[in-house]
Order: structure tokens, then C-alpha cells, then sequence
């Protein structure tokens, strides 16, 4: 086949570009069995490997979906938890507050019994003392005012006369 054959494949010049009849057939069948053999063997296998892959994937992302909602399962429990710990702390630091009133209520209370019966003792001891104090004084105060009504009169005055 010559290139002046080629040329009547179309009715154009196309100069080098002309497809030699031959060629043009082999070309066609060599791309039928190639698409053949991609259609058949290999095209399957590529599908199946990436159908894999995105059930992989999928399941992976299943997978992670229901980690995300344990986690947030978990984490909700756990802020429960701290909230309840929480209002725990809160009552036990209440009820510590109330007993130590009660207790500063209870020492003060009792330091002024003490007070009171320390001032009720200290009272009775000075009216003690004081009662003693005059009955001495009295005793003295008496011989002393006949000595000093002596002096001045200049002879002795009540008992001391006899």
C-alpha cells in the first residue's frame, strides 16, 4: 500500500497524517482486545479493591461515629459526677460551718459560765474579806477612839477608865 492508496480512504489531502488502511484495522482490533482485557480482568479487580476501601473507610467512620458518642457518653457521666462531687463538697463545708458555730457558741457559752462563777467566786471572797476587815477595824477602831478622845481630853476616856 503506497501513500497514494491511503489518500482515497478520504476524500482530503491530509498529507502524512493519512491513515494506512492496514493500520488503521490492527489499531482498532488491538484496541477492542485491549479494552477487552481492561473491561474484563482488570477493571473488577480495581473496582473491588476501592468498593473495599469504602467500606473500610465507612466502617472506620461507623466506627469512629460510635467512639465519639461513648466518648461523649462518658464525659457526661463524668460531669455528673463532678457536679455531684460538687454539691457534696458544698454540704460538708455547710455542715463543718454549723458544727463550728455551734462549737464557738458552746465555748463562748461556757467562758461566760466560767467568767460568771470566777467573778460570783472573787465577789463572796472580797464580801468575805471585807466583813472580816470590819469586824477587825471595828475592834481596833474603838480602842483607837478612846485613845484619841484621851489624848485630846488628856485623861482616859470609856474603858480604859478603871
Amino acid at each position: 500500500m503506497t501513500l497514494a492508496q491511503n489518500s482515497k480512504i478520504f476524500d482530503m489531502d491530509l498529507g502524512p497524517l493519512n491513515p494506512v488502511t492496514a493500520e488503521l484495522i490492527l489499531g482498532v482490533v488491538l484496541f477492542g482486545l485491549t479494552f477487552l482485557f481492561l473491561a474484563k480482568a482488570v477493571l473488577p479487580k480495581i473496582s473491588k479493591t476501592l468498593a473495599d476501601r469504602e467500606m473500610a473507610i465507612d466502617g472506620g467512620n461507623e466506627n469512629a461515629e460510635d467512639l465519639r458518642a461513648e466518648a461523649a457518653d462518658v464525659r457526661a457521666q463524668y460531669e455528673a459526677e463532678l457536679a455531684e462531687a460538687r454539691h457534696e463538697a458544698a454540704r460538708i463545708r455547710s455542715k463543718a460551718q454549723e458544727e463550728g458555730a455551734i462549737a464557738i457558741a458552746a465555748a463562748r457559752a461556757e467562758g461566760v459560765a466560767e467568767r460568771e462563777a470566777i467573778l460570783a467566786a472573787g465577789h463572796e471572797r472580797i464580801a468575805a474579806e471585807r466583813e472580816a476587815a470590819e469586824r477587825e477595824l471595828n475592834a481596833d477602831v474603838d480602842a483607837w477612839a478612846h485613845a484619841l478622845a484621851g489624848r485630846i481630853v488628856g485623861e482616859p476616856v470609856g474603858a480604859d477608865r478603871a
